[in-house]
């Protein structure tokens, strides 16, 4: 994990929790248990019910069914500002006639603290941010990115034990994005706060997160580490959904093989379904290697022939897909070299990966 051992107990947990808006369902009955100083994030597509999960902790909403607890206490039915959760939101939410001292200070004097303990807090949580010299500037005189900094300044000045972030690098341009993503990843290790994070973008929650809840129409698709879920995905909607992959058809005629569009077999993990099933094999591109029809793979992998059909050139990488005399196309990803040294395309290669790197999903 990057942040914090996820071992300390229970910072939320979610019992049977469900939510529709008459009769339509948004979220199906949900058990989530989130643990004291995590960064998790809930993943998944637009509708998939990570934003209703995230209202429903927050208490924006309430539930249609089941419990919610924080550190072992039910706040079912508690109002929000009872709850102690801080929110930083995609659009700042920042109060434009103040300057940036007034907007963090906000939540502290909201709490009735002392003076002098407020001006402590204050700069040291514009310190923490970056923002030393800046607290006296209004809102319209900061970058996009330095307004978002004033707003995790705002949430982390009152110390809650959870913080809850809803898209809250939405707005940025990818440059910043990626350096936002350094700065709350430092902020969480230093603070050891539990971040509970929602965004669509699965980049940036592989490369945030301790665990990821994928979502898929209401329910969870998956709940593991980015590990877990890039290497071991337990469906299609998975695999597809984090990172680039190959789904190889075919039909599982052994206990550890499996015929791929009833061509050539490969070696892959043993399934319990039964033979003849339609399965699925998935490979990352990173995964398959190519060369040439005269060379020889490394000895014990699977290897599929065929015809380049495609070669792109992006940078550091190069995808090479490769299309077999049955029509299914393969892509490999390597590391890129000169032209000189990529095969040409409508040239004969061969594609093979060791079985290891094989994952059997329903078909």
């Amino acid at each position: 994990m990057h942040g914090r051992n996820a071992s300390n107990g229970e910072a939320i947990a979610l019992r049977g929790i469900s939510k529709a808006f008459g009769s339509v369902t948004v979220l199906k009955d949900t058990e989530l248990t989130v643990n004291k100083s995590e960064f998790l994030t809930l993943l998944g597509p637009s509708g998939s019910g990570k934003t209703t999960l995230l209202n429903l902790i927050s208490g924006a909403i309430a539930p249609s069914s089941g419990e919610i607890l924080l550190a072992g206490r039910d706040i079912t039915r508690m109002p929000p500002r009872e709850r102690g959760i801080g929110m930083v939101f995609q659009n700042y939410a920042l109060m434009p006639h103040m300057t940036v001292f007034e907007n963090v200070a906000y939540p502290l004097r909201a709490r009735r603290e002392p003076s002098e303990a407020i001006r402590r807090k204050v700069l040291d949580a514009l310190d923490r941010v970056g923002l030393n010299g800046f607290d006296d500037r209004k809102p319209r005189q900061l970058s996009g990115g330095q307004q978002q900094r004033v707003g995790i300044a705002r949430c982390i000045v009152y110390s809650p034990a959870i913080i809850m972030m809803d898209e809250p690098l939405g707005a940025l341009d990818k440059n910043l994005r990626e350096q936002m993503q350094t700065e709350i990843k430092r902020l969480h290790h230093e603070l050891g706060t539990t971040i509970i994070y929602v965004t669509h973008d699965q980049e940036e929650a592989l490369n945030m997160s301790d665990r990821i809840c994928l979502m898929k129409n209401g329910e969870i698709a998956q709940l593991g580490t980015p590990d877990e879920l890039y290497f071991r995905p337990n469906s299609r909607f998975v695999a597809e959904f984090i990172g680039e992959s190959n789904l190889l058809p075919g039909k599982s005629i052994a206990a550890n093989s499996v015929a791929i569009d009833e061509a050539e077999a490969v070696i892959a993990p043993s399934s319990e379904r039964g033979l003849g099933s339609d399965v699925l094999v998935m490979v990352r591109p990173e995964k398959m290697h190519i060369c040439a029809p005269d060379a020889d793979p490394p000895a014990g992998h699977n290897v599929l022939r065929g015809v380049v059909e495609a070669i792109s050139f992006i940078g550091g990488m190069t995808r090479i897909t490769v299309k077999t005399a049955h029509g299914v196309s393969v892509t490999a990803k390597i590391i890129s070299g000169p032209a000189c040294t990529r095969p040409e395309l409508g040239s004969a290669a061969k594609l093979s990966w060791s079985p290891t790197e094989s994952v059997v999903l329903n078909g």
